[in-house]
């Protein structure tokens, strides 16, 4: 019998193809099908990325290996950007383009964390976090998270989680799956924390281009002279930029992570698909005002989504922000799996089970709604009202 690895093996499935099986028994007798699963964009990308993709794709010196951490057009443009929105001092040097967020955690737990060693994730989690953890040998520290504070962890309950196996600290803000926002000065804390016990702090920023209007960062943790010792920042292009299937992801980090990073890149990645990083280097600056309209949509559905749901008798939001709302559903006892299911097969509407982001998680749905515009969301009440798992 073929010996598998049993890291891998204790792994779970990816949950979204499995969840999205339970479409296939809806018939239909309540509308269209409203698919609040995946964290992806609804939009397409505007038509002259599309064509910058698809002429920097026929260009044959494109179709050559890049340099591991990016080619330089991009990081340049991505350095100055973050520059600009952070108030801080980042420089190219400081850039890793990576295949996707996802390989840019993997690189960033790498160049951290070993087997025998423990990084501290807030629960819930993002899934894809957990199962990478678990893969490599890593510990998994979970750091409850609760509904009255919104979500947002607490820096003290995080240090007495601190043993010797301790690597690294996560952040995810705003937050996959709660949509919490996580208050400037809690990361601000949690940056103190991590340099005070010699540790690294990853802070994942996929969607922080859908904060609020006026919330133009997360924190100030790259105005920091010192944030290079302790801060590994984390982005994805696929969100912002609506190419989530071009695979582009970021890191900044200093010198001493960037180094070990590189290592890893060049072991999984070789390098970034250059076509892509070829059409973002130009994205960055040429469709602000486009990214800037679809954060005023996705701000947008926010409210509209929050209104539904009041109008839900028994259902409430725990949290709420960017892509994301997580919902406290009316079933008491009853698994958050079974609930899901059951929305999705009899009422058309598929959500994901707060269990597939870590253990006690029952009492909650995840909903993302870039995908489903304001009038699929109006449809909800309709959806839930007489809903009996």
């Amino acid at each position: 019998m073929l010996q598998l690895n049993p890291q891998v093996l204790d792994t779970g499935t990816p949950p979204i193809p499995a969840a999205r099986a339970w479409m296939a028994s809806y018939g239909g007798h309540h509308g269209p099908a409203i698919d609040l699963s995946q964290a992806a964009p609804g939009a397409p990308p505007p038509a002259e990325l599309l064509a910058r993709l698809g002429a920097a794709a026929a260009r044959p010196e494109l179709a050559r290996y890049g340099a591991i951490l990016g080619d330089a057009a991009l990081r340049e443009a991505y350095a100055r950007n973050v520059a600009a929105a952070y108030g801080g001092d980042v420089s190219p040097a400081d850039v890793a383009i990576t295949a996707g967020c996802n390989l840019a955690f993997l690189a960033a737990v790498l160049a951290a964390a070993g087997p025998g060693s423990s990084v501290i994730l807030p629960a819930p989690w993002y899934f894809n976090h957990q199962m990478t953890l678990q893969m490599l040998g890593i510990g998994v520290t979970p750091l409850p998270c609760r509904p009255e504070d919104r979500f947002v962890p607490d820096v003290a309950a995080a240090e007495a989680l601190i043993d010797a196996t301790t690597r690294a600290l996560v952040l995810v803000t705003p937050n996959n799956p709660t949509g919490a926002i996580y208050p400037e000065g809690v990361i601000a804390g949690f940056a103190d924390l991590a340099r005070r016990r010699g540790l690294a702090l990853i802070v994942d920023e996929t969607y922080r281009d859908f904060l609020a209007d006026g919330a133009n960062r997360a924190h100030g943790l790259l105005a920091r002279p010192d944030w290079r010792d302790t801060v590994i920042q984390l982005y994805s292009f696929s969100k912002s930029y609506a190419v989530p299937g071009h695979r582009a992801g970021a890191i900044t980090a200093g010198p001493q992570a960037m180094g070990e990073i590189l290592k890893v890149l060049d072991s999984v990645q070789i390098c970034a698909a250059r076509p892509a990083q070829e059409a973002l280097a130009w994205a960055i600056d040429g469709t602000a005002d486009w990214r800037a309209t679809m954060r005023a949509t996705i701000n947008g559905r926010i409210s509209a989504f929050a209104r539904v749901v009041e109008a839900c008798p028994g259902w409430s939001i725990s949290s709420i922000g960017a892509y994301f709302a997580y919902v406290r559903h009316p079933f008491a006892g009853v698994p958050a799996e079974r609930v899901a299911e059951c929305l999705a097969k009899e009422r058309g509407v598929l959500g994901l089970p707060g269990s597939y982001f870590g253990p006690g998680q029952d009492d909650h749905l995840r909903f993302a709604f870039a995908n489903a515009d304001e009038a699929a969301i109006a449809d909800l009440p309709a959806r839930l009202e007489g809903l009996a798992p």
